[in-house]
């Protein structure tokens, strides 16, 4: 275990990551647990909060704006998701106000809500319900503010439905490819977890959320430099990059491979009775994991270990190897 001088000097991005692995090999599963709480790690700890604010934040949303002046359609909503996009940009709001007070307010005066944002320099009245009170659709509106990619689920006739969402960080999928879809339908090329059954008991626990309640979980990948968006969309800008990663100096592996962990939160809103699917993205090259001796030996296993149809799922086959290569070699992992 590090120990507590050795985290003091850690990096702060290295401290706050979210390490995924709490064991030698990986496996998908529901993997769920209760939100709000503080995970302690072998650098530091994170998950003070379902909503994140950190040092990222002016820069990412810079770029989200950016993607979503290249390409609106990440951006999705169904005409049915009118209120839960109401109830998810109000209970966002609640969260933000609540746990970072300085940055954050929301106010209310009978039916009119008063927002404020010091970081962005916003204010704004509005009310509940009134499109004209906001300048654009209320998940829009509050998922320019947030580092966090949004979905919101719709849940009906025995199932649940992604049938609206904000995301400009996919990790190789689509929202405009997975609106309307179904849980199911949209897990659908998922290698095990149909067989096995973790799908059909992910959506069972969810579809039982009482409104207010909330969970999380991680999900990782590697991905090739710092890039938060590597949608299916753009994948002709991204794609070659883990090939030309596996063909190139491996010393440059530990600047530019990254360890990709998405802190997925799970949350039943009140008003609507939908579910919100929060997605944090945080990205951690494989030199700052090597910082922490714990972290590059559980990766190393993971990564030996990972059955070849889970790695070509994750878009990881390319990369693997290289990675492997460079934790031995340069990030002190005795095989």
């Amino acid at each position: 275990m590090t120990t507590a001088t050795e985290s003091a000097v850690l990096p702060h991005r290295v401290a706050r990551f979210p390490f995924p692995f709490p064991r030698n090999n990986y496996r998908y599963s529901t993997n769920v647990e209760p939100a709000g709480t503080r995970t302690e790690t072998a650098a530091g700890g994170w998950g003070d909060h379902p909503v994140d604010i950190d040092e990222h934040h002016l820069d990412e949303l810079a770029e989200r704006s950016r993607v979503l002046a290249a390409d609106p359609g990440r951006f999705q909503a169904l005409p049915h998701m009118d209120i839960a996009q109401w109830d998810a940009m109000l209970t966002l709001m609640k969260m933000l106000a609540e746990a970072y007070p300085r940055r954050f307010a929301l106010d209310r005066d009978g039916d009119i809500w008063r927002w404020s944002n010091v970081a962005l320099d916003l204010e704004q009245a509005f009310v509940f319900g009134r499109a004209v009170t906001l300048p654009e659709p209320p998940l829009l509106y509050i998922g320019r503010q947030i580092q966090e990619d949004v979905v919101l689920l719709d849940q009906r006739d025995g199932a649940l439905w992604g049938d609206a969402g904000l995301v400009t960080c996919a990790a190789d999928w689509s929202l405009r490819f997975d609106i309307g879809m179904s849980f199911l339908e949209i897990h659908g090329p998922v290698p095990r977890i149909h067989t096995e059954g973790v799908i059909g008991r992910a959506q069972s626990f969810l579809m039982g959320l009482a409104g207010g309640q909330r969970y999380r979980r991680t999900n990782w990948t590697l991905t090739v430099d710092r890039r938060l968006d590597t949608a299916t969309e753009t994948y002709p800008e991204w794609g070659r990059d883990r090939r030309l990663l596996a063909e190139g100096p491996l010393a440059d592996v530990g600047r530019r491979l990254h360890l990709r962990v998405e802190v997925q939160h799970l949350i039943r809103l009140g008003e609507s009775g939908a579910l919100m699917f929060l997605i944090r993205t945080h990205l951690l090259p494989f030199e700052q994991v090597a910082l922490v001796p714990e972290w590059a030996d559980r990766l190393y296993r993971v990564l030996e270990e990972l059955p070849d149809d889970m790695a070509d799922y994750k878009g990881i086959t390319r990369t693997r190897e290289p990675g492997l290569k460079w934790l031995r070699e340069f990030g002190g992992v005795r095989p």
